[in-house]
């Protein structure tokens, strides 16, 4: 088994810390550690660091290496251009010299896990010697993705609907055939699908890899051989990054740019190829400011760094109406761009190369997550308040209020229309001012 983390995304409704240049999962949005670091660390006991990959941006190359510095650094394998899942993935069953008859586990970089031991004895009955991904259900090699077991009806996900006439049980596992996905529905819909056994789409999946390269041939030709033909344009370069050169480059990004859900496991599904297993684990999507106030309020404000006014940690202690204390900034291995030589240096995309310069620094998001600037409260209860502007943020008897202050960028919206972050975003990009993305 080896673990492939897929460390890209917009990550839009986080705007406007995560930011094109330093996206969501490099952030240290929930303690001190990134979600990509906790990502690294939750699968770590499974694999060890020789059996973690990493398929991200060439801008964000350098994120993923100082943040796990354990992982070989031939183990990060840089796109020229970001191009969805499907292609992320194709890369690295093409590019990732495993045997065929390995199993593959696919992972993004930015959820949250409360129980990883959950995770890990999940993931294992998954995709271990004799888990789901070496056949079940009577399919020899099936495409397997791990959804989440709601605790409540939510419409912001996409559900995994399974057949409830095929089951298996390995372990604790309850594991069925995949019957359909469906996208992000109403209220509704989402109670009944919820009752009748459904999971939410978390995006993981094991299969070994024989499988997931006959799926990718079969059901997106198109992405199979696009991504092969850079790669083998990327061996014709004298470079040693897997997809460096103008050539590849240029090949990569004529990819079509497409999920791996609608690529992939929705023809699959239709074939009854995939078999579905939901984990109960403590998950969550880190999707919105809202998402971090609810897991900080669970979590206590001490293990938020204190960036929740009026709320009690799990202890029990006294909910927090006075000046926030900040603790000191974490190490550098934390937070790349704030190491010296990494400020004076062009960065991979200004020279084309892997490992030819590192990623400029965006001092928009400098101190993002460890507060540059100081947080003053008087009489708020359940605020979310990040200051990484460099300054002091105070507020005054707020309810429910989200306040993300940066140094070219202030946010303040009401908890319950964090969603609604990713219209801002739109309309910046619509407007053409990019320097605010």
């Amino acid at each position: 088994m080896y673990v492939v983390i897929l460390a890209g995304g917009g990550g839009t409704r986080l705007w406007p810390l995560s930011r094109q240049a330093r996206p969501k999962p490099f952030l240290p949005l929930i303690g001190r550690e990134t979600l990509f670091q906790r990502t690294v660390a939750r699968v770590q006991p499974l694999v060890g660091n020789d059996g973690i990959y990493v398929v991200t941006e060439r801008r964000h190359e350098l994120y993923a290496i100082e943040q796990a510095p354990g992982i070989p650094v031939d183990h990060v394998l840089a796109e020229p251009i970001g191009r969805n899942t499907a292609p992320a993935i194709a890369l690295a069953a093409l590019a990732i010299e495993r045997p065929v008859g390995e199993t593959m586990v696919v992972l993004p970089a930015d959820a949250w896990v409360d129980d990883d031991e959950a995770f890990r004895s999940a993931l294992l009955a998954a995709a271990d010697g004799d888990g789901l991904a070496n056949g079940s259900l009577g399919i020899e090699a099936p495409l397997v993705t791990l959804g989440v077991r709601p605790d409540r009806v939510e419409t912001g996900y996409g559900h995994l609907v399974p057949r409830l006439d095929r089951e298996d049980r390995h372990g604790d596992v309850l594991a069925r055939v995949l019957d359909a996905f469906v996208e992000k529905p109403d209220a509704a819909r989402a109670e009944e699908l919820t009752t009748n056994g459904a999971a939410w789409n978390a995006g993981m999946f094991a299969w070994r890899r024989r499988a997931v390269l006959s799926a990718l041939e079969r059901f997106a030709p198109d992405v199979y051989d696009g991504v092969r033909l850079a790669l083998m344009a990327a061996g014709a370069h004298e470079q040693g990054g897997v997809l460096d050169g103008p050539e590849a480059a240029r090949r990569y990004a004529a990819v079509r740019s497409v999920s791996i859900d609608y690529a992939v496991m929705e023809p699959a599904a239709a074939a009854g190829l995939v078999v579905m297993t939901a984990l109960d684990a403590g998950w969550s999507d880190v999707g919105s400011w809202r998402a971090v106030l609810d897991l900080q309020r669970a979590l206590g404000a001490e293990a938020g760094r204190e960036h929740i006014a009026g709320a009690s940690s799990r202890a029990g202690a006294k909910a927090r109406t006075n000046v926030a204390s900040r603790p000191a900034a974490p190490p550098a291995t934390v937070h790349g761009d704030s190491r010296p030589e990494a400020s004076q240096a062009d960065g991979p995309e200004a020279t084309g190369g892997r490992g030819n310069g590192r990623p400029k620094p965006d001092d928009r998001t400098e101190g993002a997550g460890e507060a540059a600037g100081r947080v003053l409260d008087v009489g708020s209860r359940d605020i979310l308040v990040r200051s990484a502007g460099g300054r002091l943020v105070a507020t005054v008897g707020l309810s429910d209020t989200i306040v993300i202050d940066t140094p070219d960028a202030l946010l303040v919206c009401a908890a319950d229309r964090a969603q609604d972050v990713k219209q801002i975003v739109e309309r910046l990009r619509e407007a053409g001012e990019t320097e605010q993305l």
